[in-house]
């Protein structure tokens, strides 16, 4: 499985802990919204299989 996502390895639960920290802290006052994905980079379209063989 891990060798599917670009980065080449599984996420870890306390890297999104991280962003969670991040958003919730003052450092992030500024930020009034946003999308965070934390996959790896296995939706970025370069990395998407559209079934061509």
């Amino acid at each position: 499985m891990a060798s599917a996502i670009p980065m080449g390895r599984l996420g870890l639960p306390e890297e999104v802990g991280e962003l969670a920290a991040f958003l919730g802290s003052d450092e992030s006052s500024y930020i009034t919204g946003g999308q965070y994905v934390i996959d790896g980079g296995s939706t970025l379209p370069e990395s998407v299989s559209v079934g061509i063989e």
